[in-house]
């Protein structure tokens, strides 16, 4: 998820209760919320070390421990004590952990098992920018401020806001389930249909809808082609009207080549549903350009190789 969820989940997170373990408690979980994105730190390398590194090991259970303790020695830095420390260290944990849940609902996915495996995992049921997520959590986060000037004004005892916090956690937890049943059911819908003469051997669907959840992106993969459809959940699904029709290219040692390409490689390791295209290239002669993309994100490698195959150049670009 953006940072703008993983900063009000920290807010919420301390005004659903945990206030009360720490003084300090909404700073510890606003940077611990966030603490897993330092990765962005990769980018000063380049656009190919960060896209390596992002949601990697800093997003691991194993490192999770060490992700916590960052934040907890900032807190105590500029707050010049160490008291409560194991609290805070707990809370920071609790931050951490909500980072790492909200990232794994989305398509992009978290290597959860870093460093024993460079395994994905996904959920597919919100976009990394949830419009919803966000209106909640923001009127968990300003509502109780609102009450506070208004009882201000008029005198009378501000609430706390723990029991919007709460409320707002709970939508959390609802709506991804509410997310996660109609995820299956676009699944079923793709599963459950002919293609062009043959059943699928592979569906996915992502979520597109900013505002209206039945809105999603299905994926259906052939064994000569993929097709894109949108999809309305409320409507009926038709098969014969895919928004696009992408065509694999035949096997080549053109593509065994560029395979051998480390940006490529890279990228494989990351693609769910890698496109790839093979385009003549005019200098120097007889030259082709690969380009690979994953179709869920505007993300491509590519590589240059001679007409004998090979490689002159590779690299990555958003």
């Amino acid at each position: 998820m953006d940072n703008v969820t993983h900063t009000l989940t920290g807010v919420v997170l301390s005004r659903a209760g945990l206030n009360r373990w720490h003084p300090q408690s909404i700073w510890l979980l606003m940077l611990a919320a966030n603490i897993p994105d330092i990765d962005i730190v990769a980018a000063l390398r380049g656009a190919l070390p960060y896209f390596i590194a992002h949601r990697g090991y800093t997003h691991s259970i194993v490192m999770a421990p060490l992700m916590a303790l960052i934040p907890m020695l900032v807190v105590c830095a500029v707050s010049r004590s160490m008291q409560g420390w194991k609290a805070a260290y707990v809370l920071c944990l609790i931050g951490v952990a909500s980072h790492l849940l909200l990232d794994w609902t989305n398509s992009y996915g978290v290597r959860f098992l870093l460093p024993f495996s460079a395994r994905w995992f996904r959920l597919d049921l919100n976009n990394i920018v949830d419009l919803w997520i966000w209106g909640v959590l923001l009127v968990a986060t300003i509502g109780p401020l609102l009450g506070r000037l208004v009882s201000s004004e008029i005198g009378a005892r501000s609430g706390s806001g723990r029991g919007l916090a709460i409320f707002a956690l709970a939508f959390l937890v609802v709506y991804d389930f509410g997310r996660y049943l109609v995820h299956q059911r676009a699944i079923e819908i793709l599963n459950s249909r002919i293609y062009q003469g043959g059943a699928p051997i592979r569906v996915a669907a992502f979520p597109t809808g900013f505002v209206n959840p039945f809105e999603w992106s299905g994926w259906v993969e052939r064994p000569e082609l993929a097709m894109h459809f949108s999809m309305n959940l409320r409507a009926d699904f038709d098969p014969t009207a895919p928004v696009r029709v992408i065509y694999s290219p035949p096997p080549s040692p053109v593509l065994d080549a560029a395979r051998q390409a480390y940006a490529i490689q890279k990228f494989l390791d990351f693609a769910q549903y890698p496109l790839w295209q093979v385009i003549p290239v005019a200098d120097p002669e007889g030259a082709h350009r690969v380009e690979v993309r994953d179709w869920r994100f505007p993300f491509t490698a590519d590589a240059v190789l001679d007409q004998s195959n090979h490689l002159l150049s590779s690299g990555f670009h958003y």
